[in-house]
């Protein structure tokens, strides 16, 4: 009989349901409960196991929870990062983004981790899904710019904009595919477009390669853009990794590529063309059979190579990969002997050297001086397996150049043609408009000075992939000076023997000291002398004023001076060398400093005690902190307990011409560690900029439509990767027009956060009519209110940096423009618009800042 209530029966499973729910809610109390005790204790794994239970017993709290559970996450992850834990710390990562998939701030920290750690691909990713879902979250912002540098080189777009290249290749692909070559494999593909070039010319099947996850995505989008999705197949995969039928069904009779750099070889086109003769592609053209059809024999576009070089004298050079300073700051250098960089070909290195660094020769301050004829160093054929394999086997070819122009030998410059086919040819060559930089084989034996008529010795070979160049010998009146033989042997980061045997040497003046290797940044920071003059008397004005106010000498504490620098410091140094001066005015007493420097490398350390040693600087005076500290990643900590430090060194401006990240936490942490009357050096930063024009800087950052990419549709989709900040710029040789006076942008005072603001508006007259691209900026650096520096300098181991703008500024002589200047944390943003009808009061409104943050 049916029942007749309407009433609900309380069955069993409601009863159970109602027990579940309450221990439930209970399970989660205590949970929450739990994680907020563990936190108290810093206990943060534990702390993060309770709240992933109670919040994914309790979805309906994540809300709430949000602020603790991500502050709980992070010093978690921070701990695990610690211990090495990486895969733990992915996991909490994934647990965490399970239960927030959209929360842009666990998105982007996940980025952060990744990018540490070498997973740049993964990271950008992360920081592309942080942007999308907060299109405004600077932090996302700074790291995908960051990223995209790495991910997408700003070659890519000068390349993608020489219209002239990718003219060439166009047609050296169409003849061969006119000629017969049917099937046509892109290694390297990029962003695709020598692929599309080989389907546009009729090429019946088209495969391409990509290694890059991201170029792999990107050439993807292309081709679908392209409407070639379905008729080009490519594959995210090294070509030396492809196989047959695997990747691709049949070997193909043209392989096109440009895995090339600016030394030719660099990108491994030598073992790649190796691999892609014997795997890929079908047999060459046979001598007994020269009319075979070019659908049933292989041939590679380039074609060849011809390399050309010549020996230079460039001051901007020497610089970079010598010591030219005798002495710095008042500290004599002599004590370290030779110092080099790391880019080295003389035959005494180590092969894993890198022989060759690269430049733009017509962009160099100074310029260069060509000190003989350009030379042939060496022709090759890719489309010859037999001579591609005996490259690397070949005997040392000597060349002997005559020397043409006095001076100084300051490297060889290396450039080279490519031959695509037989009629059309590539020039990287100092003097062409191309988008290729030149190889520089920098010379680094002391001696270095050459006279007319005399005969430089270069040895040719290739090595690991490497076109190496090497000055073995100069030959003057019949005498023969071997370079290696004049130079001292380079200590890096060697055993400790080595270093204990290079500080005994100090111990008899007749021993030679060793030659010591720095990276390039560290030699041009070490050839300033005007940053470290200005900072030995801004840091000997500081000790006078604070033995001045201390009671007597007999009650005197140490002057306690730390220098966090990046990198190898000798300011830290010249603090010291002030404090034992025993100079006779006597302002400064001898042994007063107590100098940190918180340089980590043996041979950094070691250079530091044979300057103090040949400096006459006390050895107590002078210690490495991180020594003295248990966690690396806090360095700014007090001295000793109850001490503080009188003097702390930033290092402030990264050498790209960018404000080093986490610079503004450090001076704020900086000024808590501070004695009363102590300071930072440098104590304030101001940014300088002007307006600018220049095709340049917008052909380096974005492809400009379809006309340079000879109408495929690329342009949407590299531009993707666009960094609006340019850095390693060198103004003064940048082909620009400067279209305003330089103006003051932005202070940063690092002594008194009160002063400082986060957005300001400037208003900025132009005096030479034409389109605002970029505003170029730089600083000047206030050690004190009378020492200071600028980055803009001749000196400067500083390059400059600049705001290119998404839409160029039609101005005319005599208008106004307004720049609203933003500073998150270490990240400068620059906009610009137009002002109509602006009066002299408005001049005077210039300097003053429109916001202000404490």
């Amino acid at each position: 009989m049916p029942n007749a209530t309407t009433r609900p029966k309380r069955t069993r499973r409601h009863r159970r349901a109602q027990r579940e729910d309450a221990v439930r809610n209970e399970l989660v109390s205590r949970s929450l409960e739990s994680a907020q005790q563990c936190l108290f204790s810093q206990d943060y794994g534990t702390a993060f196991v309770h709240y992933l239970l109670a919040l994914n017993l309790a979805p309906a709290l994540k809300d709430f929870a949000n602020e603790s559970f991500r502050f709980t996450l992070f010093r978690w992850a921070d701990e695990l990062d610690s211990l090495g834990r990486i895969q733990d710390l992915f996991n909490c990562y994934e647990q965490a983004m399970e239960l927030f998939p959209m929360d842009e701030v666990i998105v982007n920290s996940m980025g952060e981790h990744l990018f540490r750690m070498g997973f740049r691909d993964e990271a950008a990713g992360h920081f592309y899904k942080a942007l999308k879902l907060r299109p405004d979250f600077p932090e996302a912002k700074e790291n995908f710019y960051r990223v995209a540098n790495w991910l997408v080189e700003r070659w890519h777009f000068l390349m993608l904009n020489d219209h002239g290249r990718n003219h060439k290749y166009q047609l050296a692909i169409k003849k061969a595919v006119e000629e017969g070559c049917s099937s046509v494999l892109d290694i390297g593909t990029g962003t695709g477009i020598l692929g599309m070039c080989a389907k546009m010319a009729g090429a019946a099947e088209v495969y391409a390669c990509e290694l890059s996850k991201t170029m792999y995505e990107l050439a993807c989008e292309v081709l679908s853009a392209n409407g070639m999705a379905d008729s080009i197949k490519i594959v995210h995969l090294k070509s030396l990794d492809m196989k047959i039928p695997k990747d691709i069904p049949n070997r193909v009779s043209l392989v096109v590529t440009e895995t090339v750099d600016a030394g030719l070889f660099g990108e491994g086109i030598i073992e790649t063309l190796i691999h892609a003769w014997k795997h890929l592609l079908l047999p060459p053209p046979s001598t007994h059979q020269p009319l075979s059809s070019p659908s049933q024999t292989g041939r590679v576009i380039p074609a060849g190579a011809t390399v050309f070089g010549v020996a230079v004298q460039c001051r901007e050079i020497r610089r970079h990969h010598r010591l030219c300073a005798s002495s710095v700051g008042g500290l004599d250098l002599s004590a370290v002997g030779q110092i080099y960089s790391p880019v080295s070909c003389l035959a005494d290195t180590e092969d894993s050297t890198e022989p060759y660094t690269t430049e733009r020769l017509s962009r160099l301050r100074g310029g260069y001086i060509q000190l003989t004829h350009p030379f042939t160093a060496l022709d090759i054929d890719f489309n010859n397996l037999q001579e591609l394999e005996g490259l690397c086997s070949r005997e040392v070819m000597q060349l002997r150049l005559c020397v043409t122009q006095e001076g100084v030998l300051d490297a060889l410059a290396v450039w080279f043609q490519l031959h695509l086919d037989q009629d059309n040819h590539l020039s990287t060559g100092p003097q062409e408009d191309t988008c290729w930089e030149q190889a520089i084989y920098p010379i680094q034996s002391p001696f270095n000075t050459v006279k007319c008529g005399d005969e430089i010795l270069v040895e040719v070979s290739c090595k690991d992939s490497y076109l190496r160049l090497c000055c073995a010998a100069i030959i003057r009146d019949g005498h023969t000076f071997h370079m290696d033989n004049v130079t001292p042997k380079i200590l890096t980061a060697s055993p400790e023997a080595e270093l204990c045997s290079a500080l005994a040497g100090l111990q008899t003046s007749q021993e030679k000291p060793c030659a010591f290797m720095l990276e390039s940044a560290e030699i041009a920071l070490l050839n300033n002398t005007a940053y470290h003059n200005s900072f030995q008397r801004a840091m000997s004005k500081l000790l006078v004023s604070l033995k001045s106010t201390r009671r007597s000498d007999t009650e005197l504490d140490p002057i306690y001076v730390l220098d966090v620098s990046e990198g190898f410091s000798v300011l830290s140094l010249i603090a010291a060398q002030l404090g034992s001066d025993s100079s006779e005015d006597k302002q400064i007493s001898p042994g007063l400093v107590q100098a940190y420097s918180s340089v980590e490398k043996e041979h950094h350390q070691t250079m530091l005690r044979l300057l103090a040693k040949g400096n006459g600087v006390l050895e107590s005076t002078l210690e490495f902190w991180l020594s003295h500290v248990e966690d690396d990643s806090a360095v700014l900590q007090r001295p000793a307990t109850e001490k503080l430090w009188s003097a702390i060194i930033l290092d402030c401006i990264e050498t790209c011409g960018l404000i080093r990240q986490k610079m503004l936490e450090k001076a704020t942490l900086a000024r808590c560690l501070l004695e009363d009357g102590g300071q930072i050096f440098p104590e304030r930063i101001v940014i300088h900029g002007m307006l600018v024009e220049s095709d340049t800087l917008l052909r380096e950052s974005a492809v400009q439509g379809t006309e340079p990419t000879l109408g495929f549709n690329i342009a949407p989709f590299i531009n993707q990767f666009t960094v609006p900040v340019h850095v390693f710029l060198d103004l003064s040789t940048l082909e620009c027009t400067h279209l305003s006076e330089a103006v003051e942008l932005f202070a940063l005072d690092l002594m008194n956060s009160t002063s400082n603001y986060t957005d300001r508006e400037v208003k900025v007259r132009v005096n030479t009519s034409g389109k605002v691209t970029a505003i170029a900026f730089w600083y000047q650096i206030h050690l004190d209110s009378e020492q200071s520096v600028s980055t803009f300098s001749e000196d400067s181991h500083w390059k400059q940096a600049a705001v290119v703008l998404q839409q160029p500024l039609t101005v005319s002589r005599g208008e106004w423009v307004k720049l609203s200047i933003q500073l998150h944390k270490s990240s400068i943003s620059i906009t610009a618009v137009k002002e109509e009808g602006l009066g002299a009061d408005d001049v005077i409104r210039e300097a003053e800042p429109m916001t202000s943050d404490s």
